[in-house]
């Protein structure tokens, strides 16, 4: 393990954030490198600093994993996996075996650094926010289309409407031009078999655009579509098989047509 592995794990030591492994593997390196100890006291520092006067709060069981699906989505430092330019190139020891390369004094160290920030951040959501966690943990849940939903009625030209199902059911396309999204909110659509899954089109002119497929759920669903959406487009859904649509076009009648100008 080198000195950069080992700063990963004293950050998420200090915020108990480790597994059982990464734990036995954190004390097994820091036993055979003392000279690494000044790490592990800036990140405990660090943790002492953020969580100062903050009473606990127990998380809910959800919280941990989707904070961690937060984080690896999140795009870090672009040049992060690059060398330094000042990097020392890697030499071979008295064995033949490469050694790993040191970095110069003023190399910053960028995959600890944005490891602890991270780890940070979520130990000032955690015990931080006390009773208002329970205001903004339940935003970071919230599914994507229901996101894009909010987005699009807070926009100034947001737009609506509605048509029948042939179950008897409502669908409404929301949209809006200016941030280019839109949604469609279902009311009655019938759920499908595992063989057959729902998709979006734009519909420009006579050129339908797929935009995703989605499964309907018993009451109320609500589907972005993906890609963004253009003046003019109409909205429909097709049944098609599992997967979408094996040539990229609709393979039958659109159930839904909605047009948006």
């Amino acid at each position: 393990m080198n000195e950069s592995e080992f700063a990963e794990l004293a950050a998420g030591h200090s915020l108990g954030a480790l597994s059982a492994e990464d734990e036995r593997r954190y004390r097994a390196a820091l036993s055979a490198h003392p000279e690494w100890a000044g790490i592990v006291e800036d990140d405990a520092d660090t943790a002492a600093l953020l969580a100062e006067g903050a009473a606990p709060v127990a998380p809910p069981p959800a919280l941990r994993d989707a904070l961690l699906a937060r984080i690896a989505a999140t795009p870090q430092d672009p040049s992060g996996d690059a060398a330094p330019a000042d990097a020392t190139p890697a030499v071979s020891d008295r064995d033949g075996q490469a050694t790993a390369p040191q970095a110069s004094a003023g190399a910053p160290a960028r995959r600890p650094r944005r490891l602890l920030f991270a780890l940070a951040a979520c130990l000032v959501l955690i015990v931080g926010l006390g009773a208002g966690a329970a205001v903004v943990i339940p935003q970071l849940l919230r599914p994507a289309a229901v996101v894009a939903l909010d987005r699009i009625e807070n926009a100034p030209d947001a737009a609506q409407k509605t048509v029948v199902l042939p179950s008897g059911g409502r669908a409404t396309a929301h949209w809006s031009a200016s941030i280019g999204t839109a949604v469609l909110v279902s009311d009655g659509l019938e759920p499908l078999d595992g063989a057959r899954t729902y998709e979006l089109w734009f519909v420009r002119g006579d050129t339908p655009v797929s935009a995703g497929t989605f499964a309907a759920e018993q009451g109320t669903t609500t589907a972005q579509l993906r890609g963004s959406m253009h003046a003019g487009d109409a909205i429909a859904v097709t049944v098609e098989p599992a997967g979408g649509s094996p040539t990229g076009k609709p393979t039958t009648q659109p159930i839904v047509v909605i047009p948006t100008s």
